[in-house]
């Protein structure tokens, strides 16, 4: 398969943008999720300037376009569509940003088609002048619509941290009124298992091992308050 076909079939997916297999978000995924969209950015501006080199001669440099034209397509693919490490566009705010008024996907597979097609004409004996000096025009307006959805996957991470914050800390906060509203039965139970003498043992038995329940719970908090994963 030619690169063109390649970027041609990734063109007519794009109406699909979420993976459903997908992991769980979390704190690991959204720095992929960051890592690569900060590394399209260079990618963009790799790809024109090696173009640009090529186009004056330079073999080595058309190489390195090709390449990273083809790690530039491959990524925003899996940004837009997911795959089984990453979730698509798993948000209003990156739909908005890729698929909104900003119509951040489609200028993107815009510039991926011209590159594609300034590297191809490379190849053909009349020097591809239009096409070279077009694809500069991008660099300024990819680095600028690519920071903006890098800025985007950075808020995403810091509200989706914010969340699961929150989501500890009331767990946490449930764990403890139950411990104590157990305490309090567990001490009831044991006062009136005492009462009943002889007949309030098997009673008694059952209290004690629901104190050794909220122990237990207790110290799960405690723990949990030392690895920092609750901050009261």
């Amino acid at each position: 398969m030619t690169m063109q076909s390649a970027i041609r079939q990734m063109n007519m997916r794009h109406s699909k943008p979420v993976a459903d297999t997908a992991p769980p978000l979390g704190a690991e995924t959204f720095g992929s999720l960051i890592n690569l969209a900060g590394r399209q950015r260079m990618l963009s501006q790799r790809i024109i300037l090696n173009t640009i080199l090529a186009s004056q001669g330079d073999q080595a440099a058309k190489a390195t376009a090709q390449e990273a034209l083809q790690l530039f397509t491959a990524t925003h693919h899996d940004l837009v569509h997911g795959n089984q490490q990453l979730p698509g566009l798993f948000s209003l705010a990156l739909q908005d940003a890729y698929l909104g008024d900003s119509k951040a996907d489609a200028r993107i597979r815009a510039f991926i088609e011209h590159a594609g097609q300034a590297l191809q004409a490379l190849d053909a004996n009349t020097p591809p002048t239009v096409l070279i000096d077009r694809l500069g025009q991008y660099a300024t307006p990819m680095v600028t619509i690519l920071n903006q959805i890098t800025q985007v996957y950075e808020n995403e991470a810091r509200q989706h941290a914010s969340l699961h914050q929150k989501q500890q800390r009331d767990l946490m906060e449930n764990i403890q009124r139950i411990t104590k509203q157990a305490k309090i039965v567990s001490v009831n139970a044991k006062i009136i298992a005492a009462r009943a003498g002889e007949a309030g043992k098997e009673f008694s038995v059952v209290a004690s091992v629901l104190a050794n329940i909220t122990s237990e719970l207790d110290e799960l908090v405690l723990q949990a308050v030392k690895n920092g994963e609750y901050h009261p």
